[in-house]
């Protein structure tokens, strides 16, 4: 689905990711865990295509990212920015209809079609009742459900989402990234997210890759990469994980008594 090829970025004069040689397949939920600063939201932002490689480059379906026409690439590919800004009076539901735009080919405007999946997908994250209040007056939970209504409704094979769960409460926290798993198990999608939040990461995800911060970078299953004695070493803090029927809990070795 995508993949990257002797890919290094950097900020400054700070090596973050060196020769990083990694494939996501088709139906896998990829976690990007790492330290603050590691260089995550660059790297998702350089697989969107937002921003170009220091070296390297990122293919999707074999093609490199230049070689796309950048409608067939938004068709391809759908981002999730960890924030934004909303200038305008948009309603919530032209918000969502935006996403449609790579799909409207010569037509200006919107069809029946584009409505009818821009509600649905507004449904899926339970504010379709919200559907024509102006976004500069959502909660900032709101907001981000709006914003993953808008990712489903560009349809695309590949999901990049940078911390899908900020802002949201427990509930919707998990609903949210149960809907993921199930997008990539039961539709084959493609899904490459950010988080901190180890244990839902871990039990909605299929891979990790762990960003060490200094050019280093380990990929694997779950069960490869999120284990304690590694993820304690590069997270900056002893981590316990402990097993709760099928479920893996991760927890700060800490006594805050």
């Amino acid at each position: 689905m995508i993949s990257t090829h002797n890919l290094s970025l950097k900020i400054g004069q700070r090596q973050l990711i060196t020769n990083l040689n990694w494939q996501v397949r088709e139906g896998e939920c990829w976690s990007v865990i790492g330290r603050n600063g590691a260089g995550k939201s660059t790297l998702l932002k350089t697989l969107a295509g937002l921003r170009n490689p220091d070296a390297g480059y990122v293919a999707i379906q074999q093609r490199e990212l230049p070689d796309w026409p950048l409608a067939e690439l938004a068709r391809q590919r759908a981002f999730l920015a960890q924030s934004r800004s909303d200038a305008f009076a948009y309603s919530v539901i032209e918000t969502v209809l935006s996403a449609r735009h790579p799909y409207h080919g010569n037509r200006y405007w919107e069809g029946s079609d584009d409505h009818a999946i821009a509600l649905k997908s507004l449904e899926a994250m339970e504010v379709a009742d919200l559907a024509e209040r102006d976004v500069r007056t959502l909660s900032g939970g709101e907001r981000q459900r709006v914003a993953i209504s808008a990712m489903l409704a560009q349809d695309t094979p590949l999901l990049l989402l940078d911390e899908p769960a900020n802002a949201l409460d427990l509930a919707h926290q998990v609903s949210v990234m149960g809907l993921l798993a199930r997008l990539c198990r039961e539709q084959g999608k493609t899904a490459v997210m950010i988080g901190h939040d180890l244990t839902l990461a871990h039990s909605v995800s299929t891979h990790a890759l762990l960003l060490m911060g200094d050019g280093r970078w380990l990929a694997g299953t779950t069960a490869e990469v999120m284990r304690a004695e590694i993820l304690g070493d590069y997270l900056g803090h002893p981590i316990d994980i402990i097993q709760h029927g099928k479920r893996s809990i991760f927890i700060p070795k800490e006594d805050f008594a």
